[in-house]
């Protein structure tokens, strides 16, 4: 590894260090609020807020610890467990959300563009980009459509929610439009991160096969942010499907009132 590579390694730890913690913080803040705006009782707003910060907290540590001590890292003739931590929060986390009376009433309190703008710290995906200008282990086929999607979702997100906040029309098909723009992305990511590894999957690397994105402190990125932004997207867009069934909603006078 040269010098330059491992030099901007460390930066690139001392920023998530601070970024990723920093979105934790804001999705329990954005939670928080967004209780206090329902007609919940104290008791059951704190419950709620505990429950939702305990899991994301518990979640992000043991993902860290299990990134440092390199449990993500492949070794012939081991299943591999970066897929793993991918699929199983999605699979843990979004039906007892769904079901939950008190994360909907939570979802109808707050303003549907901040799960949007909330997203903006995607543009940490430009890392990829670094990565592969660096000549690091990370195939170009992998991170030039990987990092610039992630920029792309991460810059379109603050005009995207803005739209949305302002009323504008087609603000709510606009929003809709950005979440499948990043789920795609980050698919398309893990698909082709799969396709570029050491791996029984891998058969895309041609320029070199990718061994940092399964690595301490990059291997973060699916094995934490990837999930965590694929769960965003999942419950802004019952967010947005809720605020379009509750526009169609007849009103006094028989009259019905349709969403932007």
């Amino acid at each position: 590894m040269s010098q330059e590579l491992a030099s901007y390694l460390s930066f690139y730890v001392t920023a998530i260090s601070i970024i990723r913690p920093a979105v934790i913080i804001a999705i329990l803040t954005g939670l928080w609020v967004a209780l206090r705006r329902t007609d919940l009782t104290p008791a059951a707003r704190t419950g709620t807020w505990l429950a939702v910060a305990l899991a994301l907290a518990t979640w992000f540590v043991v993902i860290w610890n299990a990134a440092v001590a390199g449990a993500f890292e492949p070794r012939p003739g081991a299943l591999p467990f970066l897929p793993v931590a991918i699929v199983l929060p999605i699979i843990i986390a979004l039906p007892p959300l769904r079901r939950s009376q008190r994360i909907g009433a939570a979802i109808d309190a707050a303003p549907a563009s901040w799960l949007i703008g909330l997203q903006v710290y995607r543009v940490v995906g430009a890392n990829f980009l670094v990565l592969w200008a660096y000549g690091g282990a990370i195939s170009g086929v992998f991170a030039l459509p990987a990092g610039v999607g992630d920029v792309l979702t991460g810059l379109l997100a603050l005009p995207a929610a803005l739209y949305l906040a302002s009323g504008a029309p087609h603000g709510r098909t606009v929003a809709i439009a950005w979440n499948f723009l990043g789920i795609a992305d980050l698919i398309s990511a893990v698909s082709l991160g799969a396709m570029t590894s050491p791996g029984p999957l891998q058969l895309m690397a041609f320029d070199r096969p990718n061994l940092l994105t399964s690595a301490y402190p990059t291997v973060m990125t699916p094995a934490f942010v990837v999930p965590l932004s694929l769960i965003l997207h999942s419950v802004s867009l019952w967010q947005l499907h809720r605020l379009g069934r509750h526009a169609h909603t007849p009103v006094s006078g028989g009259h019905v009132v349709s969403a932007a």
